[in-house]
């Protein structure tokens, strides 16, 4: 098979940019797939293909840009030049640009796709009908959210004009099925990245590390996780430093810098900037917790997935897609009040003051991350391509023969 990804790819700061690094990553060792054609953003550096070991063939087309008018043409033309056997589309509503009409064109392509009859799948991330549009950073104005909920549904049936429309969150297939009326819905989970063999689940020597990991100022903000460590600093004698490691969201440019001179008194306050492929590993083995500072949710969890495969306990808000998460997948954490300092303080504090329990979480999610590794959900793609592929196949056959 010769397989189209179309998907933000690092260095890109796009969103989704490190989940289609482990695709490729995954896919590229499947025997099935011959090539892989990545259908990726433009960008300065050259693309970290920087993967270890025997795979097949990537052609890399860097033509689109977030926000550009012309990707819906640039990327039509990049497939038609390579003639791929099938598409996998990478994507959630802002994938393509944060102005409406790009954003909009983009998310069209999986339909054109499905027209020309190449068999296409779209991967979607989020949906429109679970993200609170205010929290998330979209809009607070009720009529423009109005607005937002028009178009997003109007782009979730062009969504489901693909072959499949595959979801990481059980709920989500519900809501598009009872909602749209449609029968090409199915659950892929999110996967994890990777899977290393069991750690030991030792903490490094030193103050222990409360970490939150992505891109920040929207729905995750890290003022509550800042000051609830300050407040657990009072009631205990805990040597903890905090750790914000990511970028801002590009929706907010200049938080973190704002959050950085609001709290410079903070001791131990470290701001780690973008961080590389090959260094997550270490800014996840080193934390003791991982926290998720979230006010909503906008879709399956990456840094949970990741948390769970480095072995680590998390401090997580009860609510939205992080509820149904642990529900479907067997993670489990010690839950706050979103945007509750004194909560957020507590559950901080009942993980670093007790290694028992510490280690309690540390390993039941490890098992969870265990249970989806990015392997199996390749197969559970290419599997989906096949049947997609065979339906075609018979359909044609039956229209030659005039057996319909």
């Amino acid at each position: 098979m010769k397989l189209a990804i179309v998907t933000a790819f690092p260095p890109s700061k796009v969103t989704l940019n490190e989940y289609g690094y482990h695709l490729v990553k995954h896919f590229r060792l499947k025997e099935k797939v011959e090539e892989i054609i990545l259908i990726t953003d433009k960008t300065v550096e050259d693309k970290h293909l920087d993967y270890e070991g025997e795979g097949c063939k990537i052609t890399v087309k860097n033509c689109w840009e977030f926000n550009s008018y012309k990707n819906i043409f640039s990327i039509y033309k990049a497939i038609n030049q390579t003639k791929p056997d099938a598409i996998l589309f990478n994507l959630q509503f802002l994938k393509f640009g944060d102005k409406k009409i790009p954003a909009a064109l983009g998310l069209m392509l999986p339909m054109l796709f499905k027209m020309k009859g190449i068999p296409t799948i779209a991967l979607l991330h989020n949906i429109l009908e679970q993200v609170d549009l205010g929290n998330a950073g979209f809009t607070e104005n009720r009529i423009l959210q109005r607005v937002y909920n028009f178009i997003g549904t109007t782009l979730t049936k062009m969504l489901l004009s693909a072959d499949l429309v595959a979801v990481t969150i059980h709920k989500y297939v519900n809501t598009l099925q009872n909602k749209y009326k449609k029968n090409n819905v199915v659950l892929i989970p999110h996967g994890t990245f990777e899977t290393p063999p069991q750690p030991d689940f030792s903490l490094p020597a030193g103050p222990k590390k409360i970490m939150a990991f992505g891109k920040f100022g929207t729905y995750k903000k890290v003022e509550v996780m800042i000051e609830a460590v300050e407040k657990i600093r009072q009631r205990t004698n805990e040597a903890l430093e905090i750790v914000i490691a990511g970028t801002d969201s590009p929706n907010t440019p200049g938080y973190l810098d704002s959050v950085k001179e609001k709290y410079a008194q903070v001791p131990g306050l470290i701001f780690t900037g973008y961080v590389d492929e090959k260094d997550v590993p270490v800014i996840f083995g080193e934390s003791t917790v991982v926290v998720f500072p979230y006010t909503s949710t906008t879709g399956s969890s990456g840094v949970l997935h990741q948390a769970g495969s480095y072995g680590k306990a998390v401090v997580m808000p009860n609510l939205g897609d992080l509820t149904d998460l642990v529900r479907d997948e067997g993670y489990i954490g010690e839950f706050f009040k979103a945007d509750d300092v004194n909560s957020l303080a507590d559950a901080i504090q009942n993980i670093v003051t007790n290694d028992a329990f510490r280690l309690e979480l540390a390993k039941a999610n490890y098992e969870a991350a265990s249970a989806y590794p990015m392997g199996k959900i390749a197969d559970m793609y290419l599997n989906h391509f096949q049947s997609i592929t065979r339906k075609k196949h018979l359909s044609e056959s039956c229209l030659l023969t005039g057996d319909v």
